[in-house]
């Protein structure tokens, strides 16, 4: 198995880019932020540390945690960000870590994919075999932002400023997919990255990964 990173500013487009290679090969792919969203949840690992942090007035009616009332109190105190964090992205990274070695040892995928918005600046380029950067023009993304989300520019350029910028995420990845025009240009480049690999039988019956000269 190989794991790879998928990340990219906004409105790069890996959304489309996932699904497209989800549909392509033999992987399981995890969005790192749906990841903590169920670690959240009630019973889960981080449901009570943040309950804890913020008080339980951050729950619905059916007592899980409302992550728009937790988003309001976390962006009217700056310094519950980091507490927040320091509760979630251990859990979120611990757990993928033990996701990735339970793939590896059943042998059942020959890709694990990771996406995450943080994959450089929270350390994944040290778990991860890959790291593919998902890259738009800047003025590519602003039009997708305010046609598909109705962003205004004073919101998108506050995310952008939070961000890394093109050439940090470039100089930190395996490989870039240029997905500044259509789809169907990101598909040719993914292709010929996918046609890289091929696999051969281990004597284990492992899937072992061989890199095409």
């Amino acid at each position: 198995m190989i794991s790879i990173g998928i990340t990219g500013g906004v409105g790069a487009g890996k959304s489309k880019i996932l699904e497209y290679i989800e549909s392509k090969c033999d992987c399981f792919v995890l969005t790192a932020d749906r990841y903590a969203e169920e670690l959240e949840m009630r019973g889960n690992v981080c449901y009570e540390p943040l309950i804890e942090l913020l008080g339980d007035d951050i729950l619905s009616d059916n007592l899980e945690i409302d992550r728009r009332k937790m988003a309001a109190k976390v962006f009217a105190d700056d310094s519950l960000l980091k507490k927040v964090n320091d509760i979630v992205h251990p859990a979120v990274k611990t757990g993928i870590i033990e996701m990735m070695e339970r793939f590896e040892n059943e042998g059942k995928i020959r890709f694990f994919f990771l996406e995450a918005a943080l994959l450089i600046e929270c350390g994944y380029k040290e778990i991860l075999d890959e790291i593919w950067y998902v890259h738009a023009d800047v003025d590519v993304r602003r039009k997708r932002l305010k046609e598909a989300r109705n962003y205004s520019d004073e919101k998108i350029d506050n995310i952008l400023a939070s961000q890394l910028d093109s050439a940090s995420f470039a100089a930190n990845a395996d490989f870039v997919i240029n997905n500044s025009g259509s789809l169907e240009n990101s598909y040719v480049q993914i292709d010929e990255r996918l046609s890289m690999y091929k696999y051969t039988d281990g004597i284990s019956g492992d899937k072992r990964l061989e890199v095409n000269s």
